[in-house]
């Protein structure tokens, strides 16, 4: 099993709208994909930033190629991003699950 990391940055006035946006597109976007396991949307709130992760779980390196693409390590963005986030991170970050419950 892999799990995918994604992190980006919004201005806190936008966290709970963007928020919002991902609950509505990028949910069921990962959780269309077969061998998609789960998707948890992580977010912290920090002075005028909030932060949010998303954490996915993945069957196979395959399985996040039919999400992703060739470039699994490529972040994947859609277009309304663009009036959120405040930087586009190039990369997201893949583990190993070597302990742990299914």
């Amino acid at each position: 099993m892999i799990v995918r990391i994604w992190h980006g940055r919004t201005p806190r006035n936008r966290a709970d709208e963007y928020a919002a946006f991902l609950e509505r597109r990028a949910i069921p976007d990962y959780r269309a994909i077969a061998g998609n396991l789960d998707v948890a949307i992580l977010r912290r709130d920090e002075r005028e930033v909030t932060h949010f992760l998303t954490v996915t779980r993945w069957i196979s390196e395959q399985a996040i190629r039919a999400f992703a693409g060739t470039e699994v390590l490529k972040a994947k963005y859609y277009p309304e991003d663009e009036g959120f986030l405040m930087e586009f991170e190039p990369e997201v970050q893949h583990f190993t699950v070597v302990a742990g419950s299914p």
